[in-house]
């Protein structure tokens, strides 16, 4: 057992702000809190997005060095660490509210992953202080007292530790670019206003799409909850779809003793949801796919589908296709979160429609899309899982 004082040295960090900065040096990159929590400088490499700043009273970072953001408006993030991870060809210096530390008889990406293990954490929640905004000591950081292996395993497990975030970086990679791939796709594979054949499409497909209305292809779900049959509310999130209460508000928001007045919301049921947001700026519709019945307040429009692919309709409405006929017949009302269109108005909304095949192709292509997005998505949190186990069991 030995204390990070005995292993480590403090490097001078730039005090000032960004704001406080003369105009007579150039050629620095300054490594701020912010950066740290937000992941900018999380392992530093020469390719890291950091901003410029001037000469002052301050040490250069180098190879191995880790930065430590010392406040935090969370408490988890207490002491999130950065690491210098290869030798900087700029001039790199650590700056306002954060601790830079040079290992001496330790490896850095050993020491980086020390401060991100459960072990540490737990120190770092014990020692910090603060109301709104949680902060820790230099002094407190070099008192932490841990068990040190030899370099040689210091290395060793800094680098298998490294090599998993480098494959989790990689599937980031990868699911973003699939996302993006899908939201190209859902451009260009519905008919712009105005046209009646997309952009892109199958072949052996040529005939000009159809307009139909929504209320020819749907019919509102006016089932109530009257029994107190189904328990579970479900609720609509523009990002995650439909999904149940508590996974998404980690609690019941519902009243039991109003759930009688809720519409049940059986399986491949679409739900319009008119609270906007950045991701849907009209309101989101999604459609059921949990495979279980659930209920949903009244202030959702709940509706079934008829003579139309419920694979197809549902990625026409991950579409921005139908937003213009939202803006044009509805408002964001008295509240400026919801949006407000009368049903009457809504069921109304023009749908631009293939032949049941081509529906049938362009639904399938997605939800081969939809399951790869999943596919990484799970093959991410199985990593960050197996990472943090390793975290826990390698640092003691």
């Amino acid at each position: 057992m030995c204390k990070l004082a005995d292993v480590t040295k403090r490097v001078k960090s730039y005090s000032l702000s960004r704001e406080i900065e003369s105009d007579t040096f150039t050629g620095f990159k300054y490594i701020h809190y912010g950066d740290i929590h937000t992941k900018v400088a999380d392992i530093v490499t020469n390719n890291s997005l950091l901003p410029d700043i001037n000469e002052g009273d301050f040490e250069l970072l180098r190879k191995g060095d880790i930065v430590l953001a010392d406040a935090s408006e969370d408490y988890q993030g207490i002491a999130t660490p950065a690491v210098i991870y290869e030798e900087p060809t700029f001039k790199l210096v650590s700056g306002l509210h954060t601790i830079a530390l040079r290992p001496i008889t330790v490896n850095g990406l050993y020491l980086y992953y020390l401060f991100k293990s459960s072990t540490f954490r737990k120190y770092g929640y014990k020692t910090g202080t603060g109301m709104k905004v949680f902060g820790i000591s230099v002094t407190n950081i070099l008192k932490y007292e841990g068990n040190f292996p030899s370099i040689d395993e210091q290395e060793k497990i800094g680098t298998f530790l490294k090599k998993i975030d480098d494959t989790i970086t990689l599937h980031h990679h990868k699911l973003e670019l699939l996302k993006q791939a899908k939201q190209g796709f859902l451009q260009q594979m519905f008919p712009k206003e105005g046209e009646n054949v997309p952009e892109l499409r199958f072949a052996n497909f040529s005939e000009a799409w159809e307009q139909r209305k929504l209320k020819e292809i749907s019919e509102k779900v006016t089932n109530k909850n009257k029994e107190i049959e189904f328990t579970e509310t479900l609720t609509n999130s523009a990002e995650f779809g439909i999904i149940s209460q508590t996974d998404f508000f980690d609690k019941e928001i519902s009243n039991k003793k109003n759930i009688d007045s809720y519409y049940i919301v059986k399986p491949d049921d679409f739900v319009y949801n008119p609270r906007i947001s950045n991701y849907a700026p009209v309101g989101p519709i999604k459609r059921n796919n949990l495979g279980r019945t659930g209920i949903m307040s009244p202030l959702y429009y709940v509706f079934t589908t008829k003579e139309i692919n419920k694979n197809f309709l549902e990625k026409y409405f991950d579409s921005t296709n139908w937003h213009k006929f939202m803006k044009l017949n509805g408002d964001s009302g008295a509240r400026s979160d919801r949006f407000a269109i009368k049903d009457s108005i809504f069921v109304e909304m023009p749908i631009s429609c293939p032949s049941s095949k081509e529906q049938q192709a362009i639904g399938q292509f997605f939800k081969q899309i939809d399951d790869t997005i999943t596919l990484y998505q799970q093959k991410l949190t199985d990593l960050e899982v197996l990472k943090q186990a390793y975290l826990q069991k390698m640092f003691i």
